[in-house]
């Protein structure tokens, strides 16, 4: 298996199993069960969305590692029971039974957590502030988190990481009162990166560095999740993302309706020379 060269870009896709991909994308005939193998030699990260609906399984994180090459990275979504259900209050036991969930079997494939807030949360910086006092830093330290997990996870968790390594989360919001200094401030004081998300203008898109890397999110030119990207806005994307000063830029395309997210990535990876 063919190992992914170092990268200060990783560019990839947000989820990979769509049936509207599937012949299009995915060659005909191939099977279901080896479409992320075929999307990992395509593109050089994935931002695992599944773990935002529902907890996932140690035996899935750890089949997903198998089937990707070396030098691959993955990012994960932190669970909407956290963010959009228990809105980052009150979070101790959610946290732990998703770290306790399977994301440690990625090992040296784990890249940052994404978080990602409803539109109707507003700013607030004590309850951010007390939220990012909760995140583990490291995998030794999201595997002692994992130990706080409840009954729910007794027969399938993972407590354990191979690896100890710096563990980077990100925040993506959309609602207007986070266009604010102080926020940005915030997020500095915490280290944590500041999502820059393109949502058609729908919601606030913020490209402020507030950390030492960076994490994109590109929704959709001008229909969310729809649109795809053209020549000259990949050009443009490219451009913004050399012009950052930052150890590595994380950028998943979301436009997955009208199956561009993947040619969008490979498109937008020729140009930021990855290959």
């Amino acid at each position: 298996m063919e190992r992914w060269p170092d990268s200060q870009y990783r560019v990839g896709i947000s989820g990979w199993r769509y049936v509207p991909w599937r012949k299009v994308f995915y060659p005909e005939g191939l099977p279901q069960r080896a479409e992320l193998e075929y999307a990992s030699r395509r593109l050089n990260s994935i931002e695992l969305n599944g773990s935002f609906y529902s907890l996932q399984r140690p035996t899935s994180y750890q089949r997903w590692y198998d089937e990707t090459p070396p030098g691959f990275v993955f990012s994960v979504k932190g669970p909407r029971f956290v963010t959009h259900m228990k809105k980052l209050a009150d979070v101790e036991a959610p946290l732990a039974n998703f770290f306790a969930s399977g994301v440690l079997a990625l090992a040296d494939k784990l890249g940052p957590v994404l978080w990602q807030l409803p539109p109707t949360l507003g700013y607030d910086p004590d309850r951010l502030a007390n939220f990012f006092k909760l995140l583990p830093r490291s995998t030794k330290a999201a595997a002692k988190v994992a130990k706080g997990h409840d009954g729910r996870m007794e027969g399938r968790s993972l407590l354990k990481c191979s690896v100890d390594q710096p563990l980077r989360h990100a925040l993506e919001v959309r609602h207007p009162s986070y266009e604010n200094e102080e926020f940005l401030e915030l997020l500095r004081e915490h280290d944590i990166a500041m999502v820059c998300a393109d949502t058609a203008g729908k919601w606030p898109m913020m490209d402020s560095t507030t950390t030492d890397f960076g994490y994109v999110r590109l929704h959709g030119a001008e229909e969310l999740y729809v649109s795809g990207y053209d020549d000259k806005s990949l050009d443009a994307w490219a451009r913004r993302i050399r012009s950052w000063q930052r150890d590595v830029v994380y950028v998943y395309f979301d436009n997955d309706v009208k199956v561009r997210a993947p040619f969008d990535a490979e498109a937008l990876a020729e140009r930021l020379g990855i290959g």
